[in-house]
């Protein structure tokens, strides 16, 4: 699929119908996210993907909060995104090389998360990244280690709706040539 067309089509989809996904192609996913850069080559990013029908039933009415649970109903399966604390942005002594500090590995999760989400449409499947989650139970859910950051939950699956693009604003309100 030509790049042009892969941006246009990949869509925030809320809505899926019943899909089944592989482990290799969850792999593919997430080596597809892994390809992005990262603060240093620290590749800090980390996956815990949720696949059993039961358990993403289970994870999305406990994890999950606000309109979210509703809105990854027949999901094929949820990636949890998380980074490694105190890495990306610090030196190898432990001191932060600029302000940002631990936003570097937020950072460097949106830029995989985004290479994520392009691969899953080429492959034929839709994303939506969700916020809105219990960390607490999430953390839990999954066997996270308190020196992961817990960012979001990607769902994966078939769109059973077809999601226009938001009006985006003009170039002349976000760019400014110095």
């Amino acid at each position: 699929m030509e790049f042009s067309t892969l941006l246009n089509e990949r869509r925030s989809v809320r809505k899926y119908q019943p899909a089944e996904i592989t482990q290799e192609q969850i792999e593919e996913l997430v080596t597809a996210a892994l390809l992005a850069p990262s603060w240093k080559n620290t590749q800090t990013g980390r996956y815990y993907a949720v696949c059993s029908s039961e358990k993403i039933d289970e994870f999305r009415n406990t994890a999950l909060v606000s309109g979210n649970p509703a809105k990854c109903e027949n999901v094929s399966c949820l990636i949890v995104s998380t980074f490694v604390k105190n890495i990306a942005g610090f030196s190898r002594t432990g001191e932060p090389d600029n302000e940002p500090g631990n936003e570097w590995g937020a950072y460097d999760l949106g830029l995989q998360a985004e290479n994520l989400c392009l691969r899953a449409r080429e492959m034929g499947f839709d994303t939506l990244i969700m916020g809105l989650r219990d960390e607490e139970t999430v953390r839990k859910f999954c066997d996270i280690p308190e020196t992961e950051e817990v960012m979001a939950v990607i769902a994966v699956g078939k769109r059973d709706e077809e999601p226009q693009m938001p009006p985006r604003k003009p170039l002349e309100r976000v760019l400014k040539f110095i």
